[in-house]
């Protein structure tokens, strides 16, 4: 059973994780994720959000943004219509959320990371891609901020990573399928993402039925499909960051 670019089902696509692509920033990475690339810088600032002060914790977010040109079609930067599109907001906190749950606030005192992820060119799941860079670029810099002693102790308390997972139709059958690119984003029958640590757990779980429901059957299948997969993904980061 061959999907639009002859994988299988459970099977990634290229993974390419790059550390150190940006001079400046305390932590950054180029992911390649078949042809989705994603930017991803991680800046570290000593204050934190009005919300968090007088509180003695660090915060983390995440600011999520595609080129124009990064699509089939030239789109129009969020600047240009002087308010962030309601996709890229819902990404960012995304991002943010995968982020922090496997940060120890305490540890990073008031002090603020923000991972800046960039789109450089979209081919479905860049969201995830996002995540998983985005993770390398913060693990990175924190790793440098406690060789500093900025940090006294390493604030990361695992990985975390994520993948996209459509159930689309092969030969005649709906079947759950890993890491999905845009052709096969663009004519699922669902579409969801799954966010996992280190450890095993699920930070977040998103799906949505695009061409119809889904059977809480099909939801365990996903899960049992894109865990291994998922597993895969935290090996290369691994490679690139040890904790």
């Amino acid at each position: 059973m061959a999907r639009f670019d002859g994988r299988k089902y459970n099977e990634l696509r290229p993974l390419i994780i790059t550390p150190d692509v940006n001079r400046f920033a305390e932590g950054s990475v180029l992911i390649e994720q078949g042809n989705t690339k994603v930017y991803c810088t991680c800046s570290f600032e000593d204050r934190v959000p009005p919300h968090r002060k007088g509180t003695g914790l660090g915060w983390v977010t995440a600011e999520y943004a595609m080129l124009p040109r990064a699509n089939r079609e030239r789109s129009q930067r969020d600047i240009s219509k002087l308010k962030l599109q309601g996709r890229s907001a819902e990404i960012q906190r995304l991002i943010g959320r995968s982020l922090r749950a496997v940060v120890d606030m305490e540890l990073m005192g008031e002090t603020c990371l923000t991972i800046d992820c960039d789109v450089l060119q979209g081919d479905g799941g860049t969201r995830c891609a996002s995540i998983t860079g985005g993770f390398v670029a913060m693990a990175l810099a924190c790793r440098r901020l406690t060789e500093q002693r900025v940090f006294k102790k390493n604030p990361i308390k695992d990985y975390v990573c994520a993948l996209s997972t459509g159930i689309i139709t092969l030969d005649g059958r709906d079947q759950a399928v890993v890491d999905i690119c845009y052709e096969e984003d663009s004519t699922a029958l669902a579409d969801c993402n799954l966010v996992m640590t280190g450890d095993g757990r699920f930070v977040e779980i998103q799906g949505t039925g695009e061409g119809r429901p889904y059977s809480a059957d099909e939801l365990i299948n996903i899960i049992r499909v894109t865990q291994p997969c998922l597993e895969k993904v935290i090996e290369a980061q691994k490679a690139i960051i040890t904790l």
